[in-house]
């Protein structure tokens, strides 16, 4: 059976959401709630529509200059399974995969479930948008409390390790 994800929507083409020309896909359901969220319609778990992983993958496919694919939100650690299943095969694909979540590298490491979805992601944008640390002069993340976390480092030396976006 193919996994479905609950989604808000796909932009094609950015490069404002990690490096290079990627797919974003929006998780829709967030329990977050950040104070100047630049995505609230995202919140509602019952919103946004139900896709295949496929019909996102082969979206991918039909574009050569796509580097990797984001996943953001609303909140994709609380569709962690799917979004696993969605990061693997975007792996096997040659994509480069970035995941942001409010959560903080340290929960999600501890829960089993959320462990899936990192273990198919090179990138991590970790904690929630604060908006007393907004800036706009940091890449691919909007407040500063934030941090970007090398995943595939983290791995290999067993420990948190900041990527050098940072």
């Amino acid at each position: 059976m193919n996994p479905q994800l609950r989604i808000a929507g796909v932009v094609k083409e950015s490069i404002v959401d990690g490096p290079g020309i990627r797919l974003v896909v929006f998780a829709q359901g967030c329990r977050h709630h950040c104070q100047g969220c630049h995505n609230p319609a995202t919140h509602d778990f019952s919103g946004g529509k139900l896709v295949d992983i496929e019909t996102i993958l082969d979206e991918m496919q039909k574009n050569p200059l796509l580097d990797g694919i984001t996943l953001s939100g609303g909140e994709p650690f609380e569709q962690p399974q799917a979004f696993a299943a969605l990061a693997r095969r975007a792996r096997q694909l040659g994509y480069h995969v970035i995941a942001y979540s409010g959560y903080r590298y340290e929960t999600l490491i501890a829960n089993k479930d959320q462990q899936q979805l990192l273990e198919h992601t090179d990138l991590l944008v970790d904690g929630k948008f604060d908006i007393t640390q907004k800036s706009l002069l940091l890449k691919f993340r909007g407040s500063k409390n934030q941090r970007i976390i090398d995943l595939n480092q983290s791995r290999l030396q067993n420990q948190m390790i900041l990527s050098e976006l940072n």
